[in-house]
C-alpha cells in the first residue's frame, strides 16, 4: 500500500500523454515490463484513463467452492470489489491471464461506472461486451467471455499486490490507458514521469512538424544536431510551449 494520492494537476499531464512516451521515460529509469500484454480496451471513444489502482486478484476455480450459490453472498469479493473501489480509481483484476472466463459483466461494470470509477482492466475476459462498450469508462480487458467467472476463477483478495497482463500492480500504482493499451507507474514517480512525459509530448510535436515539412529525422529524432536545437528553441519561444 501506498501513501502516494494522485494530484489533480499531474493526472491532467498525464491525461494528455501517450503510453508511449510513459513507457520511454520508464524505460529510461530501467523499468521495462511497465506494460500490460493481452490486453485492450473495448470502447475506444473513451477519454485516456489516468488513476490508482484498487485490486482483485483471482486464484484458479475449484468445483467444491465456486457454485452458482456463492454469488447469494453479501461478501462475495467481486460484488464488494464492485462496491467499494474507491471513486476516481480503476478496478484491476489479476485473472492469470486465462480469458477462458469472464471476471465482470456489463451489469456490474455499469454499476462500477455509476459509482465514479475511472475504469477497469482485467486480463481475463468480459461478457455482454456490447453493453460494455456503452460505458462511459474506459474498459480493458482480453477479450469477450460469455462464460461466468466462477468457471475458472475464485475471486479472493482484495486491494493487494497482483500481476495483470504480465505486469506487478501494487495497491495505489497510477494506470495511463490509450488506445495502445495500460502502462503501470509505480506510484513514487508519478510526479517525475509526468512532467517528463509532457516535455516528451512538445518535442514530439515539434519533430512531427518538421518531419511534415521534409526534414529526415537524422539529427532531429533524436535532437542531436545544433542546427535543430537551435529550432526547437525557436519554435518552443514562437509557439509559447
Amino acid at each position: 500500500m501506498t501513501d502516494y494520492v494522485l494530484s489533480d494537476a499531474t493526472r491532467d499531464v498525464l491525461r494528455g500523454v501517450s503510453t508511449a512516451s510513459v513507457a520511454s521515460a520508464l524505460y529510461k529509469r530501467g523499468l521495462r515490463n511497465q506494460f500490460m500484454q493481452g490486453v485492450a480496451r473495448l470502447n475506444p471513444e473513451c477519454a485516456r484513463m489516468v488513476w490508482q489502482a484498487f485490486t482483485l486478484r483471482y486464484i484458479p476455480a475449484r468445483e467444491d467452492r465456486n457454485k452458482m450459490q456463492v454469488f447469494q453472498s453479501r461478501e462475495h469479493p467481486q460484488r464488494v470489489a464492485i462496491e467499494t473501489c474507491p471513486e476516481g480509481h480503476v478496478l484491476v483484476m489479476d485473472a492469470r491471464g486465462d480469458g477462458r472466463a469472464a471476471t465482470a459483466g456489463s451489469i456490474l461494470l455499469r454499476r462500477l461506472a455509476l459509482r465514479g470509477a475511472a475504469g477497469v482492466v482485467s486480463d481475463g475476459g468480459y461478457r455482454d461486451v456490447e453493453g460494455i462498450r456503452s460505458l462511459d469508462m474506459p474498459a480493458y480487458c482480453s477479450g469477450p467471455s460469455a462464460p461466468t467467472n466462477l468457471t475458472l476463477h475464485e475471486a479472493l483478495d482484495l486491494n493487494v499486490p497482483i500481476a495483470c497482463g504480465g505486469v506487478a500492480v501494487f495497491p495505489g500504482d497510477v494506470l495511463v490507458g490509450d488506445r495502445d493499451g495500460v502502462m503501470v507507474i509505480p506510484a513514487e514517480l508519478t510526479d517525475e514521469i509526468a512532467a517528463e512525459c509532457a516535455e516528451m509530448e512538445i518535442y514530439e510535436d515539434f519533430v512531427l512538424e518538421q518531419v511534415e515539412a521534409g526534414a529526415g529525422i537524422l539529427g532531429l529524432y533524436p535532437l542531436t544536431d545544433p542546427e535543430n536545437q537551435k529550432k526547437y528553441a525557436e519554435w518552443r519561444e514562437r509557439t509559447g510551449r
